[in-house]
Formats: structure tokens, sequence, C-alpha cells
């Protein structure tokens, strides 16, 4: 028999590319079956006291921590702060003490800079809550923390999580209960939804900046967002765009848009316009409003689109970050298929030591 060899090829339109729904919805449900451990160790941190909790991070994981920032400032009192880690090797911060706290979060568990971090922190004998993804890498030695919690999972959500504990302890968070009945139940159903919903959209929205990209290969492409959106909309111009697609971009707040950016707009300007539903979503409205006046190249994403079922409304602008992660993570797929590199490729630049 004669064996012809053929080139394989994608199935074309959308097809849920690398969606897997059982796998999304154990992680997310994995991740709120964390909140038992949490819980044990804020109320530890809680007994002995503190006088700062400070969220720390280095490119995505600092996205995070600025996340989780914006969504407490707002709502409490409590002395809640975020750094840079490498900032804060290089500057410090009189503020903290041997009395504060750092709560952060690493994937591979060997990022230099945290693990500079935690020395310098344990060196002013303050204490460290860590989040690791990757069982027995450095940062999960017993001399690298004081409290730690290995399970990989989206680590907003267990940023948040953390959080809300944190409120409701300061009498601030009076629905707490309520709240996480509703997330226990739903929220992983309502995200692996919002990906199936979005699907066909973002097959047609990564075709097209894929193919404008190729048409303009110089020309950056602009992301923009506020509240606890602009994590997300630093992070993916960043961490996605740039760093595992090699596409230039741009992150920028919506409320600096209008002091400086508005002024370079052309038509042709690529702009995707995150809209989450925080208290922040009328500085992203007042974008939204502008934009068509001066461009037609731009993108409107709004997390008040998605159904999310079972999810209340005065609790939705709590996880409208998660939500643009779901629509996101389709368009990745289907920008991966039309740029034809893997993701991936960036591991190789992330070895050396730079």
């Amino acid at each position: 028999m004669k064996y012809e060899a053929k080139a394989w090829k994608e199935k074309e339109g959308a097809s849920l590319r690398s969606f897997n729904e059982k796998a999304q919805i154990d992680s997310v449900n994995g991740a709120l079956a964390l909140r038992p451990q949490i819980e044990k160790i804020i109320d530890k941190i809680w007994e002995d006291g503190f006088d700062g909790i400070y969220f720390m991070g280095i490119g995505g994981t600092y996205a995070s921590s600025l996340q989780v920032e914006v969504y407490m400032r707002g709502k409490s009192k409590l002395p809640i702060y975020v750094e840079n880690a490498a900032e804060f090797l290089t500057t410090g911060n009189r503020r903290f003490t041997d009395k504060s706290v750092v709560i952060y979060s690493s994937v591979s568990g060997t990022t230099k800079e945290m693990i500079q971090l935690v020395d310098k922190v344990h060196e002013i004998g303050a204490r460290v809550f860590a989040f690791i993804d990757t069982p027995g890498s450095v940062l999960t030695q017993p001399d690298k923390q004081d409290f730690l919690i290995t399970y990989k999972a989206n680590e907003q959500l267990k940023f948040f999580m953390t959080a809300n504990y944190l409120m409701y302890l300061n009498g601030e968070f009076e629905d707490y209960e309520e709240y996480n009945k509703e997330m226990e139940t739903y929220l992983a159903d309502a995200l692996a939804q919002v990906e199936k919903d979005s699907d066909e959209w973002a097959y047609e929205y990564a075709k097209k900046k894929v193919e404008f990209l190729r048409e303009h290969p110089d020309l950056p492409h602009y992301f923009i967002g506020s509240g606890n959106q602009y994590g997300a909309t630093y992070s993916y111009a960043m961490c996605y765009w740039e760093e595992q697609m090699w596409i230039r971009t741009k992150s920028i707040s919506c409320q600096e848009f209008f002091h400086g950016m508005q002024e370079i707009v052309v038509s042709d300007t690529p702009i995707t316009l995150f809209i989450g539903e925080d208290e922040q979503r009328p500085l992203a409205e007042r974008v939204a409003r502008f934009l068509p006046k001066v461009n037609a190249n731009y993108t409107i994403i709004d997390t008040r689109e998605q159904e999310l079922k079972g999810i209340s409304p005065k609790f939705r602008g709590s996880i409208s970050h998660l939500v643009m992660h779901g629509v996101n993570n389709r368009v990745d797929a289907y920008m991966e298929l039309f740029l034809r590199h893997p993701l991936s490729i960036r591991r190789y630049y992330n070895q050396m030591d730079y």
C-alpha cells in the first residue's frame, strides 16, 4: 500500500479550540475548595496582628496584585498595599516592618525576583503567605514561606478569596456567606459558559487582528481598561500579546486615556477596550463613548454581555476580571492558530538570565 504525506490542517472556523470544559470547571471548583485553608491561615495572621498587608508580584503576578488592591481600596479600611517585587528589592518601603505580611502567588516557584523578595522580607522579620502552583519548587521550601498553599489555579481567584475573608473579619463584608454559596454553586459553570458563548466571536476577532497585524506589523495594538480590569489590561498586553505572541502592544488605563493616548488615536489605530462591572465602569464607558468619534478600528469587550447564570447582580463586579479572562482564553486559542507559532515558545527565552 502506498502512503502519501499530507500537511496537517486545523479545522476551519470556531471549534472551541484547546478548550477542556471539565478541566476548567475542576480548576475553578478546586480553587474555591481552598477557602477553609485560606480562612485558617488568615485567622492566624489576624490573631497575631499586622500593620499592613502587601500583595507583591512581578509581571503577571504583579498584575493580579493590582487587581486585588483596587478591589479592596474602595471597600475596606484595612492597610492594604501593592508592590512590584523588583521595585521593593531596589527601593524598599519605609512603612514595611517586621509586623507586615506579604501575600504573593507564583506559578513556577522559581522566579528570580520572588526568591530574592522572600529572602529580603524574612530578613526584615515579616511573614509570608504564598500560593505556589508547583510542588517541590524553591519557593515551597520551609525557609521561603510561613504560610503555604500549593494548588494550581487562577491566582486572581485565590487573591480575591483572601481579600474577601480579610474584609469579612474586619466587619466589611456582611454578605460573605451568601457570596461564597453562590460562587461555590455557580461560578465554575458560569465561567465555562463564558468561553463557550465567546468562542465564535473570539475566532473572528483573532482572525481580523492577525490579518491587520500582517498588513501593519509595526503598528502597536492598544488595550484599555480600569478598575479590576486594569490588571487584566496590563497583563494581557504584556504577558500574552508581547511575551507570548511577539506582538507590539501598549496598555493604558481608562482614567489616563484622555491625558495622552487620546491625542494619537486615528481612524485605523487598533484598540481593544475592556469594560467590567466594578466601581470604575464609568471610566471605561467614557472611553467607549469617545472612540466612535475618532476611530473605526476599535473593539469593546463588556462583561455585562455575559449571562453568568446564578450570580447575583451585586456580586458580578467582583468576578468581572475572571469573565474577561475567559473571553481572552478563547482569543488566545485562535491567535495561536492564525499566528502559527506556539505560545510556549517563550519558555526558551525565560531560561536566560537577563
